[in-house]
């Protein structure tokens, strides 16, 4: 009961109009009531018809100031690639290892990377991995030889975003114990990033509508036609 109460009581708090990135941010770190550091993500609601092939939106982005997230990778490799996996601090390393975990149901890692000479094996356990979005991508770049880097970038803060069925991008922005210019400054890259990547098949208005919201508290709206704001505005 009392949560619903925190509930209503933030929701009350939000205003009708959408807000800039900044303010939005503000708001939404004051109206957080859990006791535990609640997950921030945008909802971008997109004019796209994901039915459509060339109007998919999937990729990633390197937050500037990380995700907050401690994210555990695996790696699917062998020989001199694994010991570099393993040098830049991957969680697991091996391709017959971890695909007899996974057979047994034991998903021990947030995120996979894997060099091209193991998708042979790999790519049988696309209906496992897929539906939990762990399945390695080129297009992703969780499929290089360059295993370092890649490790190197998951765990610095790059984020997967794909919109939905329904043309919503949800997308990691940081923790509620970021600063305002922090997630303001996330919410700016991730923003950019959607814009860059809008499918040329695309028609009409692309950024309908744009949501922030943490674990546990009610979306803010954001004004879509700011794109940056990570500061307070100069005084005139």
């Amino acid at each position: 009961m009392k949560k619903a109460k925190k509930y209503v009581k933030a929701l009350e708090q939000i205003p009708a109009e959408p807000l800039p990135p900044l303010e939005a941010m503000k708001l939404l770190k004051e109206i957080s009531y859990a006791n535990f550091d609640e997950t921030i993500e945008g909802h971008f609601r997109l004019g796209i018809d994901t039915r459509q092939a060339d109007q998919q939106l999937r990729g990633t982005v390197s937050l500037p100031n990380g995700s907050g997230k401690t994210v555990r990778v695996a790696v699917f490799a062998e020989g001199e690639a694994a010991r570099a996996a393993e040098e830049a601090g991957a969680d697991i390393v091996g391709t017959q290892e971890l695909i007899a975990q996974i057979d047994n149901g034991v998903f021990n890692f947030d995120a996979a990377v894997a060099t091209p000479d193991q998708m042979g094996k790999v790519g049988r356990l696309g209906k496992i991995l897929g539906p939990r979005g762990l399945m390695p991508n080129p297009k992703l770049g969780t499929v290089t030889n360059d295993v370092a880097k890649a490790i190197k970038e998951l765990k610095g803060g790059r984020v997967e975003y794909r919109a939905d069925r329904y043309g919503i991008a949800h997308v990691t922005l940081g923790k509620a114990s970021f600063t305002p210019e922090q997630l303001a400054e996330n919410y700016g890259a991730v923003y950019d990033e959607i814009l860059r990547m809008k499918p040329a098949a695309a028609k009409g208005r692309y950024v309908k509508s744009i949501f922030i919201a943490g674990t546990m508290t009610p979306s803010v709206p954001v004004d879509p036609s700011v794109t940056r704001q990570y500061t307070e505005p100069a005084a005139s």
